[in-house]
C-alpha cells in the first residue's frame, strides 16, 4: 500500500496548507495580467485606430513568446526554485507593462507596443506555470488532479471573474488607460505573496547548475516527448484545450458588440461568466478525474464537451440577438466544458514521475502553444473564412482531440508510487 504523506491527510480537497498563499498569488497576478483581455483588441481597433490585422498580431506574437516562455518556464522551476522565477517574473511584468503603456499605447506608437508586449508575455507563464511545478511536488500525490483544479481554479478567478468584471466598472470611472495601469497594483500584491508566504516541498536543486547544465536539461526535454510517445499525445490535448477561448479573446470583443450589438459592458460581464464558471468547475473537474479517470474525463466532458460549446457561444447570439440570459447559457456551458481538461495537469507529471518539473515544461509549452495558435487561426482565417467559417474550424480542432484521446494511457498511481521508492528509509523506520 502507497503511504499517505502528511501534506495528503492534511489537505483539503487535494489543497495543501503549504501552498494556500500561492494560489492565493495566483488569483492577484492573474486579475493585474487578464484585466486586458476582455477589451484590449476592441480598444486597440476602435479607440486607438489600429486594425484588426495590427490588433491580431500583437496578440499573436504575445501568444509565441508566452509559449517559448511557458516552456522554460518548467524548467527553470526546476534548475533554480520556484520562488525565485516567480519574484523575478513579478519585476519583469512591472517593468514590461509600464513600458507598453507609457512608450506603446500613450504614444500611439506601435513598434514599441509590440515591443514591450512581447517582453512582457514572458513574465505571465514564468510566474503561473513555475507555480505548476512547485505544486507538482508539495501537493498529496495521490490527489494531484484536485490540486491542479486549485490552481485552475485561482487562474480563473484572477485573469476572467476579476480580471474580466472590474474593467467593466472601472473603464466607465477612470478611462481604459488608467484601467490597464491599475493593474500593476494585483501584480505587485501578488508576487509579494509568492515571495514572502508559501511554503512546501520543491524540487532538488542539485546537479549542474550552470549554463551549460541548463542547456543540457533543455535538450533532453525536447527529447522527451520522442522517447514517451504519451508525452506528446498529452501536450496535443492540451494544446487543443484552450484554442477556442483564445481564438475567441481576438474576435469576440468585436463581433459581440460591433456585428451583434451587445454594449461593451454587456460583453466583459458576459466574458468574465466563462471565468466564473471555471472557479468551481475547474475543482469538480479536478476532484471527478481522480474519481472515473483523467483520460476519461478529457475524452466525453472536454472535447466532445467544447466542440458543442463552441458553436453554441457563437450561434445562440448570432440566432437570438444580443440576449443576455440566453447568451448566458451558452457561457455557462463554455465555462464547464473548459475546465474538463484540468486533468491534464496531473496526467503530464505522472507520465514523467522522475521529470515531472521537465513534464511540466511540456505541458506549459502546449499551454503557450495554445494561445499562440488560438490567435493565429482567427488572424489567418477571419479575413479569408468570415467569423461563421473561423468558429466551425475551431470548434472542429476539439474533435481531433476526441479521436487523439483513445490513444492516451497513464498510470494515475504514478507519482504517488514514486515518492514512496524515494523514502524507503523512512518507511523501514517506523
Amino acid at each position: 500500500m502507497t503511504p499517505t504523506s502528511p501534506s495528503a491527510s492534511r489537505s483539503f480537497l487535494g489543497m495543501s496548507p503549504a501552498l494556500l498563499w500561492g494560489y492565493v498569488a495566483i488569483a492577484f497576478f492573474m486579475t493585474g495580467d487578464g484585466l486586458e483581455q476582455a477589451f484590449l483588441s476592441d480598444y486597440l481597433v476602435t479607440q486607438a485606430g489600429f486594425s484588426t490585422s495590427q490588433a491580431g498580431t500583437l496578440l499573436t506574437v504575445y501568444g509565441l513568446v508566452v509559449a517559448i516562455a511557458a516552456f522554460v518556464s518548467g524548467i527553470l522551476a526546476e534548475y533554480v526554485g520556484p520562488r525565485r522565477v516567480m519574484a523575478v517574473a513579478t519585476i519583469g511584468w512591472i517593468v514590461f507593462h509600464a513600458g507598453f503603456l507609457a512608450f506603446g499605447v500613450m504614444q500611439h506608437n506601435y513598434t514599441l507596443m509590440l515591443v514591450m508586449y512581447a517582453i512582457r508575455a514572458v513574465a505571465y507563464p514564468m510566474f503561473v506555470f513555475g507555480f505548476v511545478v512547485w505544486i507538482s511536488y508539495a501537493a498529496p500525490q495521490n490527489r494531484m488532479s484536485s490540486a491542479m483544479g486549485w490552481f485552475w481554479c485561482s487562474y480563473s478567478l484572477g485573469v476572467g471573474v476579476f480580471g474580466s468584471y472590474l474593467p467593466s466598472l472601472t473603464i466607465p470611472w477612470i478611462g481604459t488607460v488608467a484601467t490597464l495601469w491599475s493593474a500593476i497594483a494585483f501584480i505587485a500584491v501578488g508576487g509579494v505573496m509568492a515571495t514572502f508566504l508559501v511554503r512546501g516541498r520543491g524540487p532538488s536543486i542539485s546537479g549542474d547548475r550552470t549554463l551549460r547544465g541548463l542547456g543540457a536539461t533543455i535538450v533532453e526535454t525536447v527529447r522527451m516527448p520522442f522517447e514517451n510517445v504519451q508525452l506528446a499525445y498529452g501536450m496535443v490535448q492540451r494544446m487543443i484545450n484552450q484554442l477556442a477561448l483564445y481564438g475567441f479573446i481576438v474576435m469576440l470583443p468585436i463581433v459581440f458588440t460591433r456585428d451583434i450589438g451587445f454594449s461593451q459592458e454587456r460583453w466583459l460581464q458576459l466574458w468574465s461568466l466563462v471565468y466564473l464558471v471555471t472557479v468551481f468547475t475547474n475543482l469538480m473537474w479536478g476532484v471527478i478525474g481522480d474519481r472515473i479517470g483523467w483520460v476519461r474525463t478529457v475524452r466525453w466532458f472536454g472535447s466532445l464537451g467544447m466542440f458543442a460549446a463552441t458553436l453554441l457561444l457563437y450561434f445562440t447570439p448570432v440566432l437570438a440577438g444580443p440576449n443576455a440570459l440566453l447568451t448566458a447559457g451558452a457561457v455557462v456551458l463554455f465555462g464547464v466544458a473548459i475546465a474538463a481538461y484540468v486533468p491534464l495537469s496531473a496526467l503530464m507529471p505522472a507520465l514523467e514521475p522522475s521529470r515531472r518539473g521537465q513534464a511540466v515544461a511540456l505541458l506549459n509549452l502546449s499551454a503557450g502553444a495554445s494561445q499562440f495558435v488560438g490567435s493565429l487561426l482567427v488572424t489567418v482565417l477571419w479575413d479569408r473564412i468570415g467569423t461563421t467559417g473561423t468558429v466551425l474550424a475551431l470548434a472542429a480542432t476539439y474533435l481531433v482531440g476526441f479521436g487523439l484521446s483513445f490513444l492516451l494511457k497513464v498510470d494515475q498511481g504514478a507519482l504517488a508510487d514514486a515518492d514512496a521508492r524515494q523514502q524507503p528509509a523512512s518507511a523501514s523506520a517506523t
